[in-house]
């Protein structure tokens, strides 16, 4: 009996081990049966969650400290998009180096989810305003265009001429924020010239013909008038101005440097790389201490091109608007002789602009649901047996954005300011959607700082629309937003990019929604 008791148990003991072995094995077949989906930044990671639940395995690749804009994938990046079957990202405007991720990787059957496919980007080159006039349209225009006459036209002007120019108003009004635009043809982009915001326009002749307009702004930052455009006709007649008056000038002030040498003068300030409408703020600074203090800069599109004076750049400050096309810059310094006292080596400036888009869409709930709808149907194509929960899951979140919408557009709609000023270029779509106006301190680029003058505009602004607070972004320093603040008197708060999330929010386990809803809360500060 013992025996047979014995048997017994080492069957029922066999049988269980066997049983529990098989659910072990189905546990982690199940578990490695999920969809991997790899996200570049948190928006996307967010939305991909949302649409996938439990189905798939969705990690991120850009953590909070990190910049989206300039993440390096690293080697464990590339392994894990090579072993994943889905890879979600927003635009290469935000992402840039994905290409390059891309183009590394090797995985043919990967799902690749780009989230801003169909929509119109925001185009930041324009006319270089910061605060978004372009989006009232027309209809918000007081007077027709042609009420502004350009007066002081010459026939035509040699190079390094000085163009003088007065725009008139056929009506008398109160109004005196002034913009002069340029472009070298009809093809071009209407580019801002910076440090002319009156009815003088005042700036030399550098060697190419162009067209200029003015164009006066109302007490609401809305274009009230205009003028036609009139060009400005460049003819040096073979008379050598332009580089033959540089070098000229360069040999009357002694080209072999009798005092210093190439290279004694250091340029700092030089950012990685700028976007159009970005300001480029840069200073020489000499090894040595001199009294000499007559500068001139100069620039140059390519090695091949000659060295051109830029005008007004009278002092060891560099300040310039960048027009969409990269160039090299050099200083130099000439003593009480105007001999040459010292020059620096030429440095590059890049304009890369990513083809001058704002890549902020997920911060318009609208399309957001868009790109929640993309991640969707990147799911499905990557697993269509979960066809049913992915749609479902989508259609979910999807109300929860289009009620965000909702409460954004009944909080905001009946607000008579609707003005905000933020440190940087990020929620141009929000505006767009609600009719705001966005008025940015700095450009898309986080790494450039505005210039003093640009800050100065801005504290203008602030001043004459009454903001009470000024925009920083979260995680970002804070330093220039505080400055305007403390010099205009008002407050500084937080808006949520969600290029990352924070840590506060991951704290509190809060995500998209909630941080938006926060956005609506400080935005209603100024918007009232």
């Amino acid at each position: 009996m013992k025996g047979n008791r014995f048997a017994t148990i080492l069957f029922s003991s066999l049988v269980c081990s066997t049983l529990i072995g098989c659910s072990q094995n189905e546990e982690e077949n199940t578990a490695s049966e999920k969809l991997s989906v790899v996200t570049s930044f948190y928006p996307m990671y967010e939305f991909a969650q949302q649409v996938a639940g439990d189905r798939a395995d969705v990690s991120l690749m850009v953590s909070a400290g990190e910049d989206a804009h300039h993440y390096e994938p690293s080697a464990q990046d590339v392994a894990a998009v090579n072993e994943a079957e889905v890879f979600v990202y927003s635009s290469e405007e935000m992402e840039h180096w994905v290409s390059s991720l891309l183009n590394t990787v090797e995985n043919d059957d990967l799902v690749i989810a780009r989230t801003a496919d169909g929509v119109d980007f925001v185009d930041t080159s324009g006319s270089g305003h910061a605060h978004n006039h372009d989006q009232h349209g027309d209809e918000e225009k007081q007077e027709a265009a042609g009420t502004i006459n350009i007066q002081g036209v010459a026939d035509h002007y040699h190079t390094g001429n000085m163009i003088e120019l007065t725009a008139e108003l056929d009506a008398e009004v109160d109004y005196d924020h002034w913009h002069w635009y340029t472009r070298e043809n009809a093809d071009d982009e209407w580019v801002t010239v910076p440090n002319q915001g009156g009815p003088e326009f005042n700036y030399e002749a550098s060697g190419e013909s162009f067209e200029v307009r003015a164009v006066l702004f109302d007490e609401n930052h809305n274009e009230y008038a205009e003028s036609d455009s009139v060009e400005i006709v460049i003819d040096d007649h073979d008379h050598g101005h332009g580089q033959e008056e540089e070098e000229e000038h360069d040999e009357e002030h002694g080209q072999h440097h009798e005092h210093g040498s190439d290279g004694a003068i250091e340029i700092v300030g030089l950012a990685d790389h700028y976007h159009t409408g970005d300001v480029v703020t840069l200073v020489a600074q000499l090894e040595e201490e001199v009294d000499y203090d007559h500068w001139h800069w100069y620039t140059r599109m390519s090695e091949d091109d000659e060295w051109e004076a830029v005008s007004g750049q009278g002092t060891d400050h560099f300040e310039y608007k960048t027009t969409g096309e990269s160039f090299e810059v050099r200083a130099v310094l000439f003593d009480d002789d105007h001999n040459t006292y010292a020059e620096s080596e030429p440095v590059s400036v890049i304009i890369d602009d990513h083809e001058s888009h704002d890549p902020h869409i997920w911060l318009d709930p609208v399309l957001a649901q868009e790109q929640v709808n993309v991640i969707r149907d990147a799911l499905i194509e990557a697993d269509p047996d979960g066809q049913a929960i992915y749609e479902e899951n989508a259609e979910a979140f999807n109300k929860e954005l289009q009620a965000l919408h909702e409460d954004f557009q009944a909080a905001l709609e009946d607000a008579e300011s609707r003005v905000f000023v933020v440190q940087h270029q990020a929620f141009g779509y929000l505006a767009q959607r609600y009719q705001l106006e966005q008025v940015a301190i700095g450009g898309l680029s986080t790494e450039v700082e505005p210039s003093p003058s640009r800050i100065a505009e801005i504290g203008k602004l602030v001043e004459e629309h009454n903001v009470p607070v000024i925009y920083y972004q979260q995680g970002a320093n804070s330093a220039i937003a505080e400055t305007v603040a403390t010099e205009t008197g008002t407050e500084t708060a937080v808006l949520y990019d969600l290029e990352v999330l924070s840590e506060e929010l991951q704290a509190e386990d809060l995500g998209y929604v909630d941080a938006m809803r926060q956005n609506l809360e400080a935005l209603q500060l100024s918007i009232q």
